[in-house]
C-alpha cells in the first residue's frame, strides 16, 4: 500500500493555500475547503425559487452518477442536520419495526449506529471487532446463518476512531447470497473510496455534504434502491427524518420538506463541480492516497507508529499511538500543530492513547510535508527525542490483531 513507487511517483503542482490564512483542518470533516466553495455562500437563496430547485436537482443527479447506477433503479434523498441525522433517517426508514439488525462494529461509529438501533427501538445483534480489525465476510455469513431473524446489515465503509477501511464489498457478498439487506455507512468514504452499485450490492448508503467531496457541514443524503424507498413508506420514527417522505415530496414538487440548508448546499454544488473537474471518485481517491503515503511515511521516520498495519490503512485518516517520551502531552502537542497551522485530531481509542490525522480536505502531498515537519518540529519543542509508542501498545496491537 504505501509502495516506493507511489511516494516517487511525480509531483502535481501544488494546491492553492486556504483562504484567510486559516489552518489545515487534519480532521475527517469538516475539512479544509477551497475559497471557491466558501465564496460560494456569499449569496442568498431563496428556498422555493425554481433556481434553488434547479441547484436540489443538480446535486442529487450529480451524487447518483458516483454510484455507476446505469438502470435508474437508485435515487438520492438529501436530509437536513449531520451525518448522524442521516444515519437515523436510514435505519428508521428502511428497517421494519419488526425487522432485526446485525451491526458490524470495529470503533465508535458502529457502535453509535447500534445505540441508534436502541434508541428507535428496533432488534439487532452486534459483533464488535475492537479497533484493531475489520468485520469479514465469514464471520458476517456465520452470523446470519446462525440467526435467520436479521432482516439487515449494517457496515461502516470507514471507521474513522481508528482510520479502517472495511471491506464492504466481501461483506456485500455474503449478504446479498444470503438474501439479507445490506446498509452501508460511507460517511467518511464515499467521494474518494468507490461504492459501485455494479460491484457492491447494498439496499441504502448514506454520507454526508463536509467529507470527500469536501462540501461544509448542514446535510447528509441517502442514496437508496427506488424500490426500498417504496417499501419505507409511513415506517419511520420521525416526522423529520422520514427519507420517503422527503423523496416523494421532492419528486413531486422539487423541494425540500422543510427550510433547507440554501448556503450549504450552494457551497455543495460547488463542491461536485470541483469533484468533476480532479477526475471524480478515483481522481480525488488518487490524491488522498496520495496524502497518506507522504505523511505515513514521514512519521514513521520520526518514530511515530500506525494503530493500523498497512493493509488496513484507509486513505481518510490514520491514527497513531502517544509516544512513549516522559515528556510528550497531547494536548500540548495538539497546541504546538495548531501554532503551526494544522488542527489534528484527538484519539478515540478505549485501550490506549492515540491521536489521529486526516488525509482528506483541500490539501495535498506537499502539505502533507509540512505536516510531517511541523510534528517534527512540535517534538523537538517539548523536548521528545524519539516518537516511539508504549511496548505496551504494540504487544496490544499485536495481541487483538493476531
Amino acid at each position: 500500500m504505501l509502495s516506493d513507487q507511489n511516494l516517487a511517483s511525480a509531483e502535481a503542482a501544488p494546491l492553492p493555500a486556504p483562504a484567510l490564512g486559516e489552518p489545515y483542518l487534519l480532521t475527517p470533516g469538516p475539512l479544509t475547503t477551497s475559497r471557491e466553495v466558501k465564496e460560494a455562500m456569499l449569496r442568498d437563496w431563496g428556498s422555493w425559487d425554481g433556481d434553488f430547485r434547479g441547484m436540489t436537482s443538480e446535486l442529487r443527479r450529480r451524487l447518483l452518477a458516483l454510484t455507476g447506477d446505469t438502470k435508474d433503479e437508485f435515487d438520492c434523498v438529501p436530509i437536513q442536520g449531520s451525518g448522524s441525522f442521516a444515519v437515523e433517517a436510514m435505519l428508521g426508514s428502511f428497517v421494519p419495526r419488526d425487522g432485526k439488525v446485525l451491526v458490524l462494529a470495529n470503533g465508535a461509529y458502529g457502535l453509535r449506529a447500534a445505540q441508534t438501533l436502541v434508541y428507535l427501538g428496533r432488534a439487532h445483534t452486534v459483533i464488535d471487532k475492537g479497533d484493531y480489525l475489520p468485520p469479514r465476510g465469514d464471520e458476517v455469513a456465520a452470523a446470519l446463518d446462525a440467526d435467520p431473524a436479521i432482516t439487515h446489515v449494517i457496515a461502516i465503509h470507514c471507521e474513522t476512531s481508528s482510520g479502517i477501511l472495511n471491506p464492504v464489498a466481501e461483506i456485500a457478498e455474503v449478504v446479498h447470497a444470503r438474501g439479507r439487506k445490506l446498509l452501508v455507512d460511507s460517511m467518511s468514504a464515499f467521494g474518494a473510496v468507490p461504492l459501485d452499485v455494479s460491484e457492491i450490492r447494498y439496499a441504502a448508503m448514506v454520507s454526508s455534504a463536509n467529507k470527500c467531496i469536501e462540501g461544509v457541514p448542514g446535510f447528509g443524503f441517502i442514496i437508496a434502491r427506488k424500490d426500498e424507498l417504496e417499501a419505507a413508506k409511513g415506517r419511520s420514527h420521525s416526522i423529520s427524518l422520514d427519507v420517503h417522505a422527503q423523496w416523494a415530496h421532492m419528486n413531486k414538487t422539487g423541494q425540500w420538506r422543510f427550510t433547507p440548508p440554501t448556503h450549504v448546499v450552494a457551497a455543495f454544488i460547488e463542491a461536485l463541480r470541483q469533484h468533476a473537474a480532479e477526475g471524480g471518485v478515483a481522481g480525488r481517491g488518487a490524491r488522498y492516497t496520495k496524502n497518506r503515503d507522504v505523511m505515513v511515511a514521514g512519521m514513521r521516520e520520526l518514530g511515530f507508529e500506525t494503530l493500523l498495519k498497512d493493509r488496513w490503512l484507509s486513505p481518510i485518516i490514520v491514527t497513531f499511538f502517544n509516544p512513549a517520551h516522559p515528556n510528550f502531552d497531547f494536548e500540548r502537542f495538539y497546541d504546538l500543530m495548531k501554532d503551526k497551522g494544522f488542527i489534528i485530531y484527538p484519539g478515540k481509542l478505549t485501550v490506549v492513547d492515540s491521536f489521529r490525522v486526516g488525509c482528506i480536505g483541500r490539501m495535498d502531498e506537499h502539505v502533507m510535508r509540512r505536516v510531517v515537519e511541523a510534528a517534527g518540529q512540535s517534538l523537538k519543542e517539548m523536548g521528545v527525542d524519539t516518537a516511539a509508542p508504549p511496548e505496551a501498545a504494540l504487544t496490544e496491537r499485536a495481541k487483538l490483531a493476531a
